[in-house]
């Protein structure tokens, strides 16, 4: 099988239906000095300068290629652009989820120490930038990073558009945590800061 194309982040945006394109891009667009500072986490992964951006553009590489070879296996009952948006929009939070202490380091904010409070602060963001989500949406915002306290197993929690995006987040946080790398990144096109 050849290996997809690492695709620039411009060209994922262009996969999200309409009209919420147009509201990513300006997210993009009003932040983007924001979103070259800002690490994707504390430690755990992309944790450099400009890393918080770097996660984000590469689950939506991952999504593009998992959703391409799990469509050929059986029908997905989800678009594309509806995995692009979740993913887009999952930790849209963390560029304003931390400060700078006086020990150096990184900590969260009083506002958004749990994980209601920053998906709170996710919806904000969103009625923001006049971003509408369906059910669906919602569903796959709200549990993309697992059903955490909400698991059951009497019923169904997540759906499978927030089960695809987990797959995703997971593979970029915790498989190629150190990914995109800096220089010769074994997937073609891929490299940090390329937004």
């Amino acid at each position: 099988m050849p290996q997809p194309r690492y695709l620039p982040l411009e060209d994922l945006l262009c996969l999200i239906d309409e009209p919420n394109r147009t509201s990513c891009r300006r997210l993009l667009a009003d932040n983007m000095e924001l979103f070259r500072t800002v690490q994707g986490s504390t430690n755990n992964h992309q944790a450099w300068p400009g890393g918080y951006f770097d996660h984000v553009h590469e689950v939506l590489n991952i999504a593009v290629a998992l959703y391409a070879l799990f469509a050929e296996l059986r029908p997905l009952p989800f678009s594309l652009s509806d995995a692009l948006l979740v993913l887009y929009l999952h930790d849209v939070e963390k560029p304003w989820k931390y400060e700078l202490g006086p020990d150096g380091q990184l900590h969260h904010l009083p506002s958004q120490r749990t994980k209601a409070d920053q998906h709170a602060f996710r919806l904000r963001k969103l009625a923001e930038y006049g971003i509408e989500l369906t059910a669906d949406q919602h569903n796959g915002l709200k549990y993309v990073e697992g059903e955490h306290d909400d698991y059951s197993s009497r019923q169904r929690v997540s759906g499978p558009l927030a089960a695809f995006c987990h797959l995703c987040d997971t593979a970029s946080a915790r498989i190629w945590f150190a990914h995109p790398a800096v220089t010769d990144d074994p997937w073609a096109g891929a490299g940090r800061g390329k937004f």
